[in-house]
């Protein structure tokens, strides 16, 4: 792995998710490789009990697919699948906007500035992990001042920060654009225009998947492979 430095503060499967999900966009778990549960533990200084729970998080995701006899390898999400989840958070975010509007106070829109700043912060040092969670913290506090259980439950089910980090992370994507497509949205907020807010939200994420839809190239998942490959040799295990 990229670090060997031991995982010491709770919750430890969020935690092991985290390292995971960056070493796999990072490219350093390839798609249809195969991640060792007793080998991620030793090297993170855990058990295998959050190494497994994380795993089975990265399964929800759509990141890594798990089988009794196979274990965990890594799949290559396709271009429509994430584009796909683009347009539907277009739709709830927007409809998370004029729900919070009537509920949004000055305080709430100044650290949702505070949010903006700091993804600009962030692309301008090349964090890319660190813009990516600041992003969704973003859209989460709106859909959040929303108060609608069955809309914020929904939104999440998309898994924003593992969708919102493969965009920034993919080779050629401009960050610090990602980071101001944030200002028209904060913008049709602050002057609590329903109409604006919505034009603002469908152009965000219309910007970012074009960006995106020019810079991923689709891969075979792990399944696929498998599938035309000896189970034994299918995937690559790291040293």
């Amino acid at each position: 792995m990229a670090s060997t430095a031991q995982i010491s503060r709770s919750p430890l499967s969020d935690q092991v998710k985290d390292r995971l999900l960056q070493e796999i966009l990072a490219g350093e778990y390839p798609p249809g490789s195969r991640i060792v549960e007793t080998r991620v533990a030793r090297e993170l200084g855990t058990s295998q009990a959050p190494v497994r729970e994380a795993l089975r998080d990265l399964e929800a995701l759509g990141i890594v697919e798990i089988s009794a006899f196979r274990g965990a390898r890594v799949r290559h999400p396709s271009k429509a699948e994430l584009l796909e989840a683009y347009g539907i958070r277009a739709e709830l975010e927007s409809l998370g906007a004029r729900l919070a509007l009537p509920r949004l106070s000055d305080a709430d829109l100044e650290e949702l500035q505070g949010y903006v700043d700091e993804m600009q912060r962030a692309a301008d040092a090349g964090d890319a992990h660190a813009e990516a969670v600041v992003d969704v913290a973003f859209h989460a506090r709106v859909i959040h001042i929303a108060h609608n259980n069955t809309l914020e439950r929904v939104w999440r089910t998309l898994e924003p920060l593992s969708r919102t980090y493969i965009t920034l992370v993919v080779p050629g994507v401009n960050t610090r654009h990602i980071a101001d497509l944030h200002v028209p949205i904060l913008a049709a907020l602050r002057g609590r225009d329903p109409d604006l807010a919505t034009e603002a939200y469908h152009l965000h994420f219309e910007a970012a998947g074009d960006m995106f839809r020019e810079t991923w190239v689709d891969e075979p998942s792990a399944s696929n492979g498998a599938a035309n490959s000896d189970p034994g040799t299918a995937a690559v295990e790291r040293a």
